[in-house]
């Protein structure tokens, strides 16, 4: 029920953000006692503005639809936040010069700047701990930054990690 009830919720999302092209659906959760989460994200970045809006017509259309009887639940559309992994390739994309932390399947670890993302894979800039700082007095490239492609089947998840 809760699947069938999340598809409903995100195809009124996807007809209500039509027009938006900047503004894309990253996932519904459902929980116990009717608790509906609704996570938004944008290419520029969702203003509060968009989240208010949509929560307002998306509450409407719960309520009139009768989705949950006697209409017992509670909503919440935000963006996804800095702790929840990166879930559509879009994200991925948006997120493009920012550092991340990508656990592996095997949950293994990388972390590195995002350098680009398609549908089958994303590369970083991994920094090589091992590598051998360069004399001051030698001028050339060290060997301290490689670019590693990871495929995007093994990818358990990833998160933004927040840098200052």
């Amino acid at each position: 029920m809760t699947s069938e009830i999340q598809k409903k919720i995100a195809d009124f999302i996807d007809s209500q953000i039509l027009g938006d092209t900047d503004l894309f659906l990253v996932e519904v959760r459902v929980a116990a006692g009717n608790n509906i989460a609704v996570f938004m994200d944008a290419d520029s970045g969702v203003t509060i503005d968009k989240c208010v809006k949509l929560n307002r017509a998306l509450y409407k259309h719960i309520e009139e639809a009768g989705i949950f009887p006697n209409n017992d639940f509670s909503l919440e559309v935000s963006s996804p936040g800095v702790d929840e992994p990166l879930k559509l390739i879009r994200q991925y994309k948006k997120n493009v010069g920012r550092t991340v932390e990508v656990t592996m399947l095997d949950d293994s670890k990388k972390e590195g700047k995002l350098i680009s993302a398609d549908e089958n894979e994303i590369m970083i800039g991994e920094k090589n701990p091992k590598a051998k700082k360069p004399h001051p007095n030698n001028k050339t490239t060290d060997n301290k930054n490689r670019s590693t492609s990871i495929l995007i089947n093994q990818i358990r998840h990833t998160v933004v990690l927040v840098t200052f």
